[in-house]
């Protein structure tokens, strides 16, 4: 009984949606200091304030959300909407892991308290007012992802190169808008205010929009920014064979990865509408957990191998 007590309130923290804040080791990965210990411990820390953040906000969603909810196909099976956590208990999780967190953040450093700050205020009044006006709630959601990289910036103090953080501006936006299309297609503007303002073909037009956006930021990021390539002895022998080896711009190969994975990630959106749940599409589909791991290892490869 008590396991399945603790079952329950892991899924009120929605800990599958964690996944989300791996974006905090974008600085951490893209500046080669990976294996830096006391930076990625920093790192972990940043990790683990936005997950009980992240966790703080989806719980207070779910409370405003709650009438909405149990009337909803899928989200009333949610433990809030389904009662197995009634709302004081909501509200009291809530308030713990949002004092928790930012007190953690506090005493890690002031700037990634007031980034931290202004994370879980961005949540409240998407929650509140924003979700509700088409666009807007897209762009709040890009910008909690934009929030989540800088807070790596802030835990290591290296800079993310602008062209990958517009990637990931143009990537969250394009992801965003493929959840909405799946919501409007399977069940209709009644599963949130801001779909009664969105149309299908206006949703068809922000996805290609942002997916192609996203292609080019990328592929300029890999063009334009020098990736600190670390000087070893592969180094030094492919150097000897190609002139310049350590010059050129290797991770442009790993574009093609990237627009199939953006690919596939549309397809499961119009084939099967699986665009709702983006976090269970990452981590089930095989074709495009196979593109994220190709390009992962091929990336890590280039800055931290040869």
């Amino acid at each position: 009984m008590k396991k399945n007590r603790i079952l329950v309130y892991l899924r009120t923290l929605r800990v599958n949606q964690w996944i989300k804040n791996l974006i905090i080791f974008t600085a951490i990965i893209f500046t080669g200091n990976l294996f830096e210990t006391d930076l990625f411990i920093k790192t972990l820390i940043a990790f683990i304030i936005f997950c009980l953040l992240s966790s703080a906000s989806y719980v207070l969603n779910d409370i405003i959300d709650y009438p909405y909810d149990r009337k909803h196909p899928l989200k009333k099976n949610r433990p809030i909407a389904s009662g197995q956590v009634s709302l004081a208990e909501a509200s009291f999780i809530t308030f713990i892991l949002t004092l928790g967190s930012l007190i953690l953040s506090l005493f890690f450093s002031l700037p990634l308290f007031f980034l931290s700050l202004f994370f879980i205020l961005l949540h409240f009044f998407y929650s509140l007012y924003f979700k509700r006006f088409p666009v807007i709630d897209i762009f709040s959601i890009s910008f909690s992802f934009m929030v989540r990289a800088y807070a790596g910036e802030v835990a290591t103090g290296y800079h993310i190169p602008i062209w990958l953080v517009l990637t990931i501006f143009f990537g969250s936006l394009f992801m965003a808008a493929v959840k909405r299309h799946a919501e409007l297609v399977a069940h209709g503007p009644e599963a949130r205010l801001s779909l009664y303002r969105y149309h299908e073909h206006f949703l068809d037009f922000l996805t290609y929009t942002f997916a192609t956006l996203t292609i080019i930021g990328y592929s300029f990021y890999t063009y334009f920014e020098k990736p600190p390539l670390t000087i070893t002895a592969f180094t030094r022998s492919f150097a000897n064979i190609f002139p310049g080896f350590e010059g050129r711009k290797w991770l442009m190969i790993t574009i093609p990865m990237v627009v199939y994975g953006i690919a596939r990630y549309a397809q499961l959106l119009y084939e099967r509408y699986e665009g709702e749940q983006p976090e269970k599409i990452i981590t089930t589909d095989k074709p495009l957990i196979f593109s994220i791991f190709l390009w992962g290892a091929i990336t890590v490869m280039l800055i931290y191998v040869f």
